[in-house]
């Protein structure tokens, strides 16, 4: 039987919406993971460090898809809960039109000034090329990606969130089996990472057009629409929080590579590079829960259930505690063979790298507060306080971090700034909470 939205969500029925979504973002932070792998073993430092100092703008450009796909479908959600489907596919149609039209706009100019900006990032003469052939491929697929991201909520909101899952499960295993073939056989080097990660983007991204385009038996299809700004304004503005969090994590992701790069050389974006890539899993279960529940915190209170909207609250609270304790605890114990994993064919890279994945770890005990807090918000149509714990955390904070703490503790400064910058979103998270309490009643 499937789950619905306006369902009671006991814990094993609410894991059992939400854990599609949590391996639908797993694989999809497999993407850059693997092409680090195969770039790093089979191509070289050099190459390694060029994707990691281009991978941030190009992961900036994908925040306009993660706004639509997480502002939309808070806004989708609210109007099927007030009984308004027509109305509800009218606005989702508008959105993926909007997204697509954006996509090709952003892909143009991103190949047309690739160079400047790989120049502007750091880019020294030994790796500047790599940077260049890697984000024009890259770019090629950029407005199917932008599209896989708003369908990555959509799915969920239409209650077909295995569908999403066997989507990005599809994407993923081709992005690896094509980096297998491209890089290791046929030997092509930084293009064939590049070209292999494209390509399962463009699939992930094609084949939810194709199912939305015909008939189906989901809350969501494609209808005549016609461009509704004051839709789109409230969309935007619900996900403007998530937009937020990708456009920061890439500003602050070129920070860090232009703080390491001073510190350590090449070898600090290298190590930087390999903690991120364990990040992006850890925090894809955060993102993925995020995604999953949304959709029925919008829908509950859209119909003004707010006893489930306390039950979702309350159970969101305990399993965040529970994942947070077991992920730092996993990360400390996997610092050392995950470093190996990729650095293991120089020495002073593994020490680094260990090191700072260790430091870095302490941010995995509050983040998911902090992440499922803003989402909360955005969920609940209140897309300003989302955005303020969006901006905070992911910008305000961690820039003066890294731009303070290096003075002070050298280059452990700047893997201590994650967990300082984490500590006083957590505080503001807290503070919103408890003021906002009375007002949607979630407590």
């Amino acid at each position: 039987m499937e789950i619905r939205l306006s369902d009671h969500f006991t814990y094993s029925k609410l894991l059992k919406f939400v854990f599609p979504t949590i391996i639908m973002m797993i694989i999809t932070s497999i993407y850059s993971i693997v092409d680090g792998f195969f770039v790093s073993n089979f191509v070289g430092k050099n190459a390694f460090a060029a994707v990691n100092l281009i991978m941030p703008a190009l992961t900036g450009l994908v925040a306009f898809g993660f706004m639509i796909g997480t502002g939309g479908s808070a806004l989708i959600g609210k109007t099927l809960g007030e009984g308004h489907q027509k109305r509800a596919n009218q606005y989702f149609t508008m959105l993926i039109y909007v997204t697509i039209v954006v996509g090709i706009i952003l892909s143009i100019l991103g190949f047309i000034f690739i160079r400047p900006i790989s120049q502007m990032l750091g880019a020294t003469s030994s790796i500047i090329e790599e940077c260049v052939i890697y984000g024009r491929t890259i770019l090629f697929a950029t407005t199917f990606y932008m599209l896989q991201s708003c369908f990555q909520s959509f799915l969920v909101t239409a209650e077909k969130p295995k569908m999403g899952l066997i989507i990005s499960l599809t994407s993923g295993v081709m992005n690896m089996v094509l980096d297998f073939l491209f890089v290791y056989v046929f030997q092509m080097g930084i293009f064939g990472a590049a070209l292999a990660t494209a390509l399962s983007q463009c699939v992930g991204g094609i084949i939810p057009l194709i199912y939305f385009f015909k008939e189906n038996t989901s809350l969501l299809h494609f209808v005549k629409t016609k461009f509704d700004f004051q839709a789109l304004k409230k969309a935007c503005f619900n996900g403007s929080s998530e937009m937020l969090t990708n456009l920061s994590a890439s500003l602050v992701g070129i920070l860090y590579n232009y703080q390491l790069i001073h510190i350590a050389s090449e070898n600090g974006v290298v190590a930087y590079g390999v903690i991120m890539y364990v990040n992006f899993v850890f925090m894809s279960l955060f993102f993925g829960y995020q995604i999953g529940v949304s959709p029925i915190v919008s829908y509950h209170y859209g119909a003004q259930n707010t006893q489930e909207l306390k039950n979702i609250f309350h159970k969101s609270i305990i399993l965040i505690i529970i994942t947070s304790l077991l992920m730092t605890i996993t990360s400390h114990i996997l610092s050392l063979p995950l470093s190996q994993l990729y650095v293991g064919y120089d020495v002073e890279l593994i020490k680094m790298t260990t090191t700072g994945m260790k430091i870095y770890a302490f941010s995995f005990l509050i983040c998911g507060f902090n992440i499922f807090g803003s989402a909360f918000f955005t969920a609940l149509n209140n897309g300003l306080i989302s955005a303020i714990i969006s901006i905070l955390r992911t910008l305000v904070f961690q820039v003066l971090a890294i731009l303070i703490l290096p003075y002070l503790w050298g280059l452990n400064g700047v893997w201590f700034a994650i967990v300082v910058a984490e500590g006083l979103t957590f505080i503001v998270t807290v503070l919103f909470l408890f003021f906002n309490r009375k007002k949607y009643q979630y407590v």
